[in-house]
């Protein structure tokens, strides 16, 4: 299938593992394959489609971390420099705690939090006086994202989620869609203390007694909640409970996400995901596929709250760089003319002295002709 002009494509969806590709497809409303031609120093791979108003590119990265997620950007915007707003959308790992109920198949979205734009390099930072001291700040989302996120948290007071809608429709494609988007049973989200780690030579929390669990308050069937705050980055992935609490009370973050920093800094962009682990030692793939169809649903609907007019006016980052290369190069121009005219200045401001000069010596001599004529010493007037 043919797809429109790359210069269409200001949307990028990118993701991590293959079930989140699989699942970014689904929500496709027209689905225009892959490139056939793009930047020679590009190695990503494109899935072109459509999603409402909006022409969206999606890409997986090639490897986890930071790094890769800068690489896969940069990529990105060789083919695509018309890109301006970014979505990173797949699992996380959950950071329950009392004040959130953080839970299996539930969405958390970054959002800008006290002095934090919504996401943290939990990593990055120094040891000072055998402390580590965390450092730097990542740019939040772009105003017209946060309106987006804004408008979809307005809708859900009054009127039911377009989400849930999006997600049956993605597990109940056929057989495979089911199997690997299906929802869980909600008696495999355990959340376990933090004091009783996974069995090393356990392949399954099977054998983990439910006296290891962490008693919560029942919640109803239904869809997933979504949440809002910080999400954690960095270029390890957290399996301690221990670990996972420490950073939350240092933070207040509410999921981990490994690629999260390496998109921040250089893509105007927004983190959603799926909950699909609690970041413990009690790891399991069951809720991957079901985590990831929940948020990809989640950013589907949200760019039903993005008009196209903002996505346009959003400034490209290669629009920004003509326009300070523009500056840039007017300056030197105007640094260049600088010796020229004071080369020219000189003569100018010597011949104005000199003649300022000429002008009172022959006042002065005149004056002294007018003394000796009339016999006044101007010195003691």
């Amino acid at each position: 299938m043919s797809h429109p002009a790359l210069s269409e494509f200001q949307i990028g969806w990118l993701c991590v593992l293959p079930i989140e590709l699989a699942a970014a497809k689904e929500m496709l409303d027209e689905n225009f394959g892959g490139l056939h031609e793009q930047d020679g120093n590009d190695p990503n791979s494109y899935i072109l489609g459509r999603i409402g108003r909006h022409h969206v590119v999606i890409t997986q990265l090639g490897t986890a971390g930071t790094t890769a997620a800068t690489a896969a950007v940069i990529n990105m915007k060789r083919t695509f420099p018309q890109l301006r707003l970014g979505l990173m959308v797949g699992v996380g790992g959950g950071i329950p705690s009392n004040d959130h109920d953080v839970r299996l198949g539930d969405v958390v979205v970054s959002y800008p939090e006290r002095t934090c734009g919504g996401v943290i390099q939990y990593d990055a930072g120094k040891m000072h006086e055998e402390k580590f001291v965390r450092a730097g700040l990542l740019n939040a989302p772009p105003r017209s994202l946060l309106g987006a996120v804004t408008g979809i948290r307005a809708a859900a007071i009054t009127d039911d989620p377009k989400s849930p809608e999006y997600v049956d429709g993605a597990i109940s494609r056929n057989k495979r869609t089911r199997q690997n988007f299906g929802r869980p049973s909600p008696s495999t989200d355990r959340l376990f203390r933090p004091d009783k780690p996974h069995p090393v030579d356990a392949k399954s929390c099977s054998g983990c007694p439910s006296a290891w669990e962490q008693s919560r308050i029942g919640r109803e069937e239904g869809y997933p909640q979504v949440h809002y705050g910080i999400v954690a980055s960095g270029n390890t992935s957290v399996r301690s409970a221990a670990m996972r609490d420490r950073v939350y009370e240092e933070t207040g973050a509410l999921c981990f996400k490994t690629e999260a920093a390496g998109i921040m800094m250089d893509f105007p962009s927004i983190v959603i995901c799926g909950i699909c682990d609690y970041s413990d030692s009690h790891e399991n793939n069951i809720w991957q596929g079901y985590a990831a169809t929940v948020a990809a649903a989640y950013s589907k609907e949200l760019l039903s709250y993005l008009p196209t007019q903002k996505a346009s006016y959003q400034s490209l980052d290669t629009d920004i760089c003509k326009q300070l290369v523009g500056e840039v190069r007017n300056i030197a121009h105007k640094l260049q003319k600088v010796p020229v005219q004071r080369d020219s200045y000189l003569p100018e401001a010597t011949a104005r002295v000199l003649m300022g000069e000429s002008r009172w010596g022959l006042q002065e001599s005149e004056a002294r002709a007018y003394e000796q004529s009339k016999n006044v010493n101007l010195d003691h007037a």
